[in-house]
């Protein structure tokens, strides 16, 4: 109940803001786009349910032996959620039917002999007793054509992820891609309803915290055929990122996940280079 009253009061704040920035002048097509934009951002859970809906929508769904095309599931957190939207917001299930497993980021997604409990939360534990596992899920793997696993990853399961691909028993043809962290910094709204379009796309945040220590783990431990150095790819650099489209749409509505627009350029980005260029 306060995070609504909360919402509601910022979203109040943010329109003013938009009233104050456009009266007495013509506002630009895309400059409204960018507000439109902002304004959707600031409703948290409307955001959300766009990250979520259509991933829980395909989730453990059988692959259809009568399907002509190829078989894909993706596996992960919400960080996998962004990326299945990123894949339909530039039409990659007309090529796949694609099939989703949920992994909630607190219990991190490891497959091996070693006893995992200790790394997690210990307040997390029922949760993560309850939850869908990479064991869990290696009939379904060994169905599919492309298997693709994206997370905000913890430092533990980066380190251990060359012991869990082994345990994936993942077989030629099969193709196994794993996506890396991503993060857009911290966010101010309310700073860019007032920003114009050439502002925005020039706007850059800082990355901070283990982002480039974990994402550095896994460049280092895994093929460059399998891994999807997304922060690399989208950002150009590690070590900060755009918050806008070139077009002035806002990629990430939190500075983790993705909003249409984002999910749509990212996408893009991704099957245009090495390696899901392939897909």
């Amino acid at each position: 109940m306060v995070f609504g009253v909360r919402n509601k009061l910022l979203l109040v704040c943010l329109l003013s803001l938009v009233t104050l920035a456009t009266s007495g002048s013509l506002v630009t097509a895309h400059a409204a786009t960018a507000q439109t934009d902002i304004l959707q951002a600031a409703d948290k859970e409307k955001s959300g349910e766009y990250v979520r809906q259509r991933f829980l929508q395909q989730l453990e769904k059988p692959f259809n032996p009568s399907d002509q095309r190829k078989k894909m599931l993706v596996i992960g957190d919400s960080h996998a959620q962004d990326f299945y939207n990123a894949l339909l917001e530039n039409n990659l299930d007309q090529r796949y039917q694609i099939s989703t497993r949920r992994i909630p980021a607190i219990c991190g997604l490891y497959l091996g002999p070693e006893d995992i409990s200790r790394l997690i939360d210990k307040k997390h534990i029922p949760i993560c007793e309850k939850a869908d596992t990479l064991a869990a899920a290696k009939p379904h793997i060994a169905q599919a054509d492309v298997v693709i696993i994206a997370a905000n990853w913890e430092l533990w399961s980066a380190q251990r992820l060359p012991t869990t691909i082994q345990q994936l028993s993942i077989k030629e043809p099969q193709k196994l891609f794993i996506v890396g962290r991503k993060d857009f910094g911290k966010l101010n709204l309310r700073q860019y309803l007032g920003m114009s379009d050439e502002e925005l796309i020039q706007l850059r945040n800082p990355v901070y915290g283990a982002q480039h220590e974990i994402n550095q783990t896994m460049k280092q431990s895994l093929p460059a055929g399998m891994f999807v150095n997304i922060q690399a790819l989208v950002c150009q650099t590690e070590d900060s990122c755009p918050l806008f489209t070139p077009q002035a749409r806002l990629i990430s509505f939190d500075g983790g996940h993705l909003t249409p627009a984002g999910a749509s350029h990212v996408g893009n980005i991704l099957l245009r280079n090495s390696p899901l260029h392939q897909l």
